[in-house]
């Protein structure tokens, strides 16, 4: 490892710690030259992850794309981002844990399932831009089935 700032060869690691549920290590490491202090990430190397799209096209697992999709349902809903955070973690390890290949499909039918138990709201907009609603009915469809699943409040029913 070199330093970023003069290049020097001789750093030591000042602090180690977990993120992203423990897929990860963050180090803080500091330069023996010239005192400089920089963080690094260690990540174990797995084999490719390939997402199969609904034409029959491949292309690389894109965890930032999983990210901002469900940014994009949340936003200015009341979800904090260490549980997207979170959400995305589980889908990427269910996606690694089914093989080298997952559908597209399986990974909307995975996030939709976190949403719905995190925000309806954001539910609701994610399943309108993945299963492509067309008119208002696939609307209130969604938002039924929200209705019919909720518990009576106070005994009523």
């Amino acid at each position: 490892m070199h330093c970023p700032f003069c290049r020097h060869s001789e750093v030591r690691v000042i602090d180690s710690r977990d993120t992203e549920s423990g897929a990860a290590i963050r180090r803080r490491r500091e330069c023996a030259s010239c005192g400089q202090r920089f963080t690094t990430f260690e990540r174990m190397e797995g084999s490719p992850l390939v997402v199969v799209k609904r034409d029959g096209s491949r292309e690389p697992f894109d965890r930032a794309k999983v990210v901002s999709g469900i940014a994009k349902a949340c936003k200015n809903r009341p979800v904090a981002d260490d549980d997207m955070l979170r959400v995305c973690d589980e889908i990427e390890e269910i996606a690694r844990a089914k093989g080298a290949e997952i559908s597209s499909e399986d990974l909307g039918h995975e996030v939709l399932a976190r949403l719905k138990a995190l925000d309806e709201v954001a539910y609701v907009r994610f399943a309108s831009v993945y299963r492509e609603f067309s008119d208002l009915s696939e609307f209130e469809r969604v938002i039924a089935e929200f209705s019919s699943s909720r518990k009576p409040v106070g005994g009523r029913g």
